[in-house]
């Protein structure tokens, strides 16, 4: 798959489905005690840090944007979808969101105290993680930190239908170890890592370990 066939599917895809979606995952944070203490230390880390601006990548309908500016972050959302990003605006009308992709960020070398990409890079495809990292250090200012969350395994996942409407996404399971490695080859030291077992929470059921890792652009590189 070329990476604007990935692209155009996963835009395309969450279009699709933004309005359910938007609904049925709207309080998740809610009833996920784990997901909201990882946020919570990565907030604590980048305020320790100093603060400034964190990009929410891959933000969807914007509701880890909105959580951590509740926990006092300076925090602004990106995503490929306009579908996803209407739902955003429409609840979060006080939160800055943009249209673009990970795979090439227009953003300023070194003008984020974090990156936050929350179950985004899921649908990235091996190929390309490399220089989608490469392009979270060069966006990361020195001592800049960022969190990653993903599902646990070693084949993806394809789906043809999701919430009712036809999709055609891949969801691509890894191992904390491999991704943290990427991560360091990208120039970024691995700082914390959680792996945790499937759970039963609003409403679903989880079918993979989930994990989260906490990584920092070095302040001196």
């Amino acid at each position: 798959m070329t990476e604007v066939d990935f692209l155009d599917d996963t835009r395309t895809s969450y279009d699709a489905f933004a309005a359910e979606y938007a609904e049925q995952f709207r309080d998740e944070l809610d009833g996920n005690t784990w997901d909201r203490a990882f946020l919570a230390a990565f907030a604590e880390v980048v305020r320790a840090a100093g603060g400034g601006p964190v990009a929410d990548i891959g933000c969807g309908p914007g509701r880890v944007t909105h959580h951590l500016h509740g926990l006092g972050l300076d925090v602004f959302g990106i995503d490929l979808s306009p579908g996803m990003l209407a739902q955003a605006r429409r609840s979060h009308p006080q939160l800055r969101f943009s249209e673009g992709s990970m795979t090439d960020l227009h953003l300023p070398d070194g003008g984020l105290s974090g990156i936050v990409a929350w179950y985004s890079v899921i649908h990235v495809p091996d190929e390309l993680l490399p220089a989608t990292f490469a392009g979270f250090h060069r966006a990361l200012a020195p001592g800049g930190h960022l969190a990653l969350a993903f599902q646990v395994g070693d084949e993806p996942l394809h789906l043809t239908e999701a919430l009712g409407h036809p999709v055609d996404l891949t969801f691509h399971r890894r191992q904390p170890d491999r991704v943290a490695a990427l991560l360091t080859a990208a120039g970024l030291e691995v700082r914390a890592r959680l792996v945790r077992e499937p759970e039963a929470y609003a409403g679903r059921v989880e079918r993979t370990a989930q994990a989260y890792l906490l990584a920092r652009r070095p302040a001196a590189g």
